[in-house]
């Protein structure tokens, strides 16, 4: 059975065969990878790769959207036939913005992520703040999920109580601290593991070893 994991390759910078040869490995253990623009900049046709290597596996698109409207269709337009799902910044609004994020995805059969906060502290200090206008937001877009972190789980518990039926991803298990399983036992969906995966020697081991917090 997969694990409820997404792997988020954005440490393989410059090496597209080695980001084929983890995702080979681990793409029916895992729920799916994450792409970022590490990735995206130094690694060629690193996205049509890793569909290559795991065609029925959920590919995100993690550009971390944060701009007009038109300006983050035109970004998202270079990523929509490799992705499945891509990330946006919930702040920059609904009119003129994520509106148009949105009907161009759904127009394209792809998914929406917003991030409601992020994993890193000084998230803790901005963002949070925000936290009901950014929800707010949300309950507007109505995307398919939202990024909310690990680090930082009551977050996780507050956001699965208003928005009961959005798909959560949790960043920050690992090099930034939290544990496996842990957003899952909070209410997420998935747990989103970067460095810890990526950047082993044994990518199929570390698996394996995480695998009973997941009790699957």
């Amino acid at each position: 059975m997969k694990l409820p994991v997404i792997v988020g390759i954005d440490s393989i910078r410059g090496d597209t065969s080695k980001a084929y040869n983890i995702v080979s490995q681990l793409c029916t253990r895992v729920s799916g990878f994450k792409i970022g623009l590490p990735n995206i900049l130094t690694c060629k046709d690193i996205g049509n790769t890793v569909r290559r290597a795991c065609p029925d596996t959920m590919i995100l698109a993690d550009l971390k959207l944060a701009d007009i409207g038109y300006t983050m269709k035109l970004v998202a337009s270079h990523v929509v036939e490799w992705s499945d799902a891509i990330i946006a910044h919930s702040f920059p609004g609904v009119e003129g913005g994520l509106d148009e994020l949105k009907e161009y995805l759904d127009s394209r059969g792809k998914k929406l992520v917003l991030v409601a906060t992020m994993s890193n502290p000084g998230a803790s200090k901005i963002m949070d703040k925000v936290l009901d206008d950014v929800i707010t937001i949300i309950e507007s877009i109505k995307p398919w999920g939202i990024v909310a972190p690990a680090t930082r789980t009551e977050k996780i518990i507050y956001l699965r109580r208003r928005l009961p039926d959005t798909i959560i991803l949790s960043p920050g298990i690992g090099a930034q601290g939290a544990k496996p399983g842990s957003a899952i036992s909070a209410g997420a969906n998935y747990e989103i593991i970067g460095r810890m995966i990526a950047k082993a020697e044994n990518p199929s081991k570390v698996i394996e070893e995480i695998r009973p917090f997941y009790h699957v």
